[in-house]
């Protein structure tokens, strides 16, 4: 479910070989002052999941017999109801089947305490891959991903919930850059009300002031919810949360944004995220289609999502746009219904926005240091369109209509294009079709284009001593954006 960054020994984990029936352990893949998350294989559906099991470090010990026991027995109280929230949260989980929420396949209770086995994610944590690879995120970046964000929390919202824990380390970013909100951190916060620890338990600068006081349950609603979404984007935008609500509330040191005049970051973005921070909870966009409408960014619901082929492949159309000085010009859209067939194609006034239903099969997701790919059927992850903008090419573009490989049996036709793909380019790279070179080069932004016919297209890059390469089936209308892996 996270990135295999087990440089340490988890202190109280069970040892890889232990099994639950038919879950084996393979190897702790996270851990934390509340729980650990483990790798492990179903052997009965023979596939990866991941098992999160409940473990306060502060309040409790493992035993020799792999049975946690208290550190003192005035931890019972708060240790019931972490165990008690963390069920529950198990339950409300498995009641989602969102592509960008934690799917939790079954929880059980055992040890003398309880556990969840939930789909394995590949990738990593937001708030690593920004610290790795901080480039990457920029606001081509953010409005692709935020509306999957926008809906999986809308989803929640929907059903009488709140998430009241999101922040960076709670958002997975899987290996085809598709985002998964994961736990609520529900246990943590009750055993911090059992222990009078309230404000230890929340993550400072992503908390409004709402969740610190004593009466917060009546005051929270979706703008708790938004606060926190607001405390990550300032974060990606500027490199470090918000000021902590608690100081704000006795001196406001928040600086807006928008009067900063960050370079490569629109108005329309700077504003919203302001609005979401607001100390107050009525100064804040009140639901998340609100919170939509300021950020000009559709909520991705369930109809709007497509499969996602393989890793590395998303039928998103997001095309990237030069940056003008001043501002960044962002276009709304408009999401398309889902037609009987499976096939999304919307047609957006003053643009063309092509979408497909890609061909269904799981997705290879390579876990990072783990070796086999997962291929669970829950792994078949999906994604929502995102904002369309021109996008500007400094090369002819290839219309590849005589490389297109058909079927023995297919009859080949002259039809006109009907796929646009973008394919990422490095530096000194060409690109090859089927074995034919393509005279196009990337533009700005990094992605060349090129209009592909119905066919089945082994994609090269080569260049610099190495080679990329991927193979597309394209059956029908659609917008692709790769990457080729080596």
């Amino acid at each position: 479910m996270t990135e295999n960054d087990n440089n340490r020994v988890v202190p109280n984990a069970l040892p890889p070989g232990y099994r639950f029936n038919e879950f084996e352990i393979k190897e702790v893949i996270g851990g934390g002052g509340f729980g650990i998350v483990y790798r492990a294989w179903d052997h009965q559906l023979e596939r990866t999941i991941a098992i999160k099991e409940f473990m306060p470090s502060s309040l409790a010990v493992r035993n020799d017999d792999m049975t946690l026991v208290l550190r003192s027995d005035r931890f019972g109280k708060a240790f019931s109801a972490g165990l008690n929230s963390f069920i529950q949260e198990a339950r409300l989980l498995a009641r989602f089947n969102h592509p960008n929420l934690l799917h939790v396949l079954r929880f059980w209770v055992q040890n003398d305490t309880a556990y969840m086995g939930t789909v394995f994610y590949s990738g990593t944590t937001l708030s690593r891959l920004r610290d790795k690879n901080p480039r990457l995120v920029d606001e081509v970046w953010i409005r692709r991903t935020l509306p999957m964000l926008l809906g999986a929390i809308k989803t929640i919202h929907d059903e009488g919930y709140l998430h009241r824990d999101i922040s960076l380390d709670n958002i997975q970013i899987q290996d085809n850059g598709l985002p998964v909100l994961l736990d609520f951190g529900s246990a943590r916060r009750s055993i911090g009300s059992i222990s009078d620890e309230t404000e230890t338990m929340l993550r400072p600068g992503f908390a409004p002031i709402e969740q610190y006081t004593d009466d917060n349950e009546s005051e929270q609603g979706p703008w708790t919810d938004i606060y926190a979404l607001g405390a990550v984007l300032h974060t990606l935008i500027v490199g470090s949360p918000p000021p902590v609500s608690v100081v704000r509330s006795i001196q406001d040191g928040y600086q807006p944004l928008v009067s900063r005049h960050l370079p490569g970051y629109s108005a329309p973005l700077l504003i919203a995220v302001d609005k979401a921070l607001a100390l107050k909870m009525e100064d804040r966009p009140q639901s998340i289609d609100a919170f939509a409408a300021l950020l000009e960014l559709p909520v991705a619901g369930m109809n709007d999502v497509v499969q996602v082929k393989k890793t590395g492949t998303m039928l998103v159309p997001v095309e990237p746009v030069e940056e003008k000085p001043g501002a960044l010009d962002w276009r709304r859209y408009k999401v398309p219904g889902l037609v009987a067939a499976g096939v999304l194609v919307g047609l957006i006034a003053g643009s063309l926005l092509f979408r497909q239903q890609a061909v269904p099969e799981p997705v290879a997701a390579q876990t990072a240091g783990n070796g086999p790919a997962d291929t669970s059927a829950a792994s078949a992850v999906q994604a929502p369109p995102a904002v369309s903008t021109p996008v500007t090419t400094s090369a002819p573009v290839a219309t590849a209509q005589s490389i297109a490989t058909t079927p023995p049996s297919a009859t080949v036709t002259t039809a006109a294009p009907v796929a646009q793909v973008y394919i990422r380019m490095n530096d000194g790279e060409k690109l090859s079709l089927n074995g034919e070179p393509q005279s196009v080069t990337p533009a700005t932004s990094g992605f060349a284009t090129v209009k592909l016919q119905p066919g089945r297209y082994d994609i090269v890059l080569a260049g610099n001593g190495q080679s990329r390469s991927q193979t597309l089936t394209i059956a029908g209308a659609g917008t692709w954006l790769i990457n080729p892996q080596r």
